[in-house]
């Protein structure tokens, strides 16, 4: 029936690409039926020494699939077998080349599910204002390659837009702050704006019920506009602004060489007032920046800058870790030890210096006191590391030391013998002299007889010496009290009466009689 399809439309002058256009089949394939008789189309059918194709035992399958559910693609038909065949092992190509050839064999038409749409009303001046989120990747002067994030903004009647760049991800308080530049150029706010469900301001929308972070919370509060989430998956409910993202992507972002971010923000401007905001737009067509004027009368008004974002050196968020550092662009930049601390708030705000060399500083409030400083590095996966900002371990330990050394009659017999445990275990110091601390505190009459002995038997363990207190707490007393015990018993005893008793007394004591 294909091959007579095609002559059919080849007699009534119909062209190759007509044909392929009308019969939903390639251009090759026609090119070869072109060129048959119907014979040797019916032997080539018929033919039992045909090259068999690895999909043939599942032709049947296939064939059913497609014409109960027409619009399946080929990867939907190979999941398919997969999953009644999990041994089967083929791949995408293959399936898609055979899944196409079935198709115009059978005459089966790929239907695809078209969406229908309504035409949605214009929106009142001042209604509602749409927003979103896209990033590029720009070419720079050395020809490298770097990813920009950038932030849009549209009025839904008139069309002005507003758009802001960087060159990191955003965060809520960017969200934040690029909202008030955008109603410092706007000159106030619409009664409503138009969100996707991006985690930068919402944690989840249920049923209606909307759960916003916390830092935005806040700012709406503050601010006073309502929002409207679009469904997920759900992208053409706001499409003005999808439609600005493409075209800040496709005229602005194209092919434009970066240099720096500040540059790039000043460009974007002069590019909203030259083409984006004047060209006329093509559904209203009328230009957004006359239309605005009119518009601007319907605004909110709002205050000026919001405190924490009054500051046009932008500041950012980051979140101390357990090992007191802060991540930026891959690296990890150390803080003063002893920023983190499990029962406050860890964070800090670091701002871009910029110079010969970008500098990070690191703050504990946005205009408070820097407490760090680094260059920034242009490679990743580093530890830029200030060498004030670790411990200095070296002082403790011999604060340590010289606290046990203190506890001992002989100070400079216990020094020698501290300094040779802490050589001998240099790993292990701060454990050895804890061992030693503690016995000093439970057992501190032996300590100084104990020094005695590990120092003439050389034995320099902080386990040695517990032993050693053990001992000599074992002999009940230690040699020097013992020596002290015995000058003064014989001195005792010279003046010492002693007591006699006669026989009669131990017999009686004994049951016997005396004689």
């Amino acid at each position: 029936m294909l091959y007579i399809k095609i002559h059919q439309l080849s007699e009534r002058k119909f062209k190759i690409t007509q044909i392929a256009k009308e019969l939903k089949i390639s251009r090759p394939t026609i090119y070869k039926y072109l060129g048959m008789t119907y014979e040797e189309v019916k032997q080539l059918l018929e033919d039992p020494h045909r090259k068999a194709k690895k999909l043939d035992p599942y032709r049947d399958w296939i064939i059913a699939w497609l014409e109960e559910y027409p619009h399946l693609s080929a990867a939907q038909i190979r999941d398919w077998l997969l999953e009644r065949y999990p041994d089967m092992e083929v791949g995408e190509s293959t399936v898609r080349s055979y899944v196409r050839e079935l198709r115009e064999i059978y005459q089966i038409e790929k239907k695809n599910i078209v969406r229908q749409y309504e035409a949605v009303p214009e929106q009142p001046m001042g209604k509602q204002l749409q927003v979103d989120w896209g990033e590029t990747k720009q070419k720079t002067r050395d020809k490298k390659e770097v990813r920009l994030y950038f932030i849009a903004f549209v009025f839904a009647h008139s069309r002005l837009k507003y758009m802001e760049w960087q060159d990191r991800p955003f965060t809520t308080r960017d969200a934040i702050r690029c909202h008030e530049n955008a109603f410092q150029y706007y000159g106030g706010r619409t009664e409503e704006i138009v969100y996707d469900q991006d985690h930068l301001i919402t944690v989840s929308e249920n049923a209606g019920q909307l759960l916003l972070t916390t830092e935005f919370q806040s700012y709406v509060n503050e601010r006073k506009f309502k929002i409207h989430l679009c469904r997920k998956a759900d992208p053409e409910s706001k499409g003005m602004i999808e439609n600005v993202v493409k075209y800040i992507k496709g005229n602005f972002a194209d092919s434009r060489i970066f240099s720096n971010i500040d540059d790039w923000n000043k460009r974007a401007l002069q590019w909203l007032e030259r083409t984006g905001n004047y060209h006329v737009h093509q559904t209203t067509k009328k230009r957004p920046a006359e239309v605005f004027l009119v518009e601007k009368q319907h605004l909110k008004p709002v205050s000026s800058l919001l405190s924490f974002e009054s500051n046009h050196k932008q500041s950012i968020t980051r979140n101390v870790g357990k090992d007191n550092t802060v991540r930026f662009k891959s690296n990890r930049y150390s803080v003063p030890l002893g920023t983190y601390n499990s029962a406050t708030d860890n964070q800090v705000y670091i701002r871009i210096k910029t110079g010969k060399r970008q500098t990070l500083e690191i703050r504990k409030q946005p205009d408070g006191e820097i407490i760090a400083e680094h260059l920034i590095s242009l490679e990743k996966g580093r530890l830029i590391q200030n060498r004030n900002h670790t411990r200095d371990r070296s002082k403790g330990i011999e604060e340590f030391k010289e606290h046990l050394i203190s506890k001992f009659k002989d100070q400079e017999q216990g020094c020698i013998y501290l300094n040779e445990i802490c050589l001998k275990y240099a790993r292990y110091r701060r454990d050895q002299l804890a061992i030693i601390q503690r016995v000093i505190r439970e057992d501190s009459v032996w300590i100084d007889d104990a020094l005695t002995q590990c120092l003439k038997k050389k034995l320099y363990s902080a386990n040695d010496f517990r032993d050693m207190v053990q001992y000599c707490k074992n002999l009940k007393v230690s040699p020097v009290k013992a020596k002290m015990n015995d000058s003064n018993g014989h001195k005792r005893a010279k003046n010492m009466m002693v007591r006699t008793r006669s026989l009669e007394a131990y017999t009686t004591i004994l049951g016997g009689a005396a004689k």
